[in-house]
């Protein structure tokens, strides 16, 4: 499948999208308008594939929101170089998105068809994460802790521990808190032992699970 003018075009119109619902940050808009959206997607939604809309890929999971992926990744503030903990592979999208910003990735996914598919597309399209792992997103990945910044993709009931212990001082944890509808979640880690929270508005997102494979 090729990357063509008229989805150039219409990448175009999306980023002018998110921008008037109030995404700033050029870095993240570049981001959006150079990564070619369709090919993540499955074929029967390909004519949805720059609406700003979430829409179903395999496993019974989703392609995110551009809005919100913008969002979160707007949120994280990140710098080229920075070491970033995405939980929730899913479609890659994200992941890409990340890439495209500079930073050295590592990618959690816990469902198995999922790692296998995003683990062989990603380098085909020429995004390169340092690692995607194939695990439970609620223990993070300890092997290359600490973070500059971690970003959950999936809905969670609680805020994992385990992540928070794998974040550096002044690090950010961007995830959303809440069951059927949850609470875009920001946590800074001050200190060893000291982190300040701050709620932003409500989203939906698939759950985060554990231990499903």
């Amino acid at each position: 499948m090729k990357d063509t003018l008229r989805h150039k075009g219409l990448r175009n119109k999306l980023v002018l999208e998110i921008k008037n619902k109030g995404i700033s940050d050029l870095k993240v808009l570049n981001a959006i308008q150079s990564i070619p959206r369709h090919l993540f997607m499955d074929s029967s939604f390909l004519d949805h594939a720059y609406q700003d809309k979430a829409f179903p890929i395999s496993a019974g999971q989703t392609i995110s929101q551009p809005y919100t992926v913008a969002f979160q990744t707007e949120l994280l503030k990140i710098s080229k170089g920075d070491k970033v903990l995405e939980v929730g592979t899913g479609s890659g999208y994200q992941t890409a998105v990340l890439c495209a910003l500079g930073a050295i990735v590592y990618s959690i996914e816990r469902q198995k068809e999922l790692f296998k598919k995003t683990s062989l597309f990603l380098p085909k399209i020429g995004y390169y994460p340092k690692k995607l792992i194939f695990g439970d997103g609620y223990k993070g990945f300890e092997n290359e802790a600490p973070y500059d910044s971690i970003i959950v993709t999936a809905g969670a009931p609680f805020i994992p521990k385990m992540l928070l212990s794998q974040l550096k001082i002044n690090a950010k944890l961007i995830i959303p808190v809440g069951d059927k509808i949850q609470k875009m979640t920001v946590i800074t880690r001050v200190s060893k032992e000291k982190f300040d929270k701050v709620e932003y508005g409500e989203f939906q997102f698939v759950p985060l699970l554990k231990e499903k494979n």
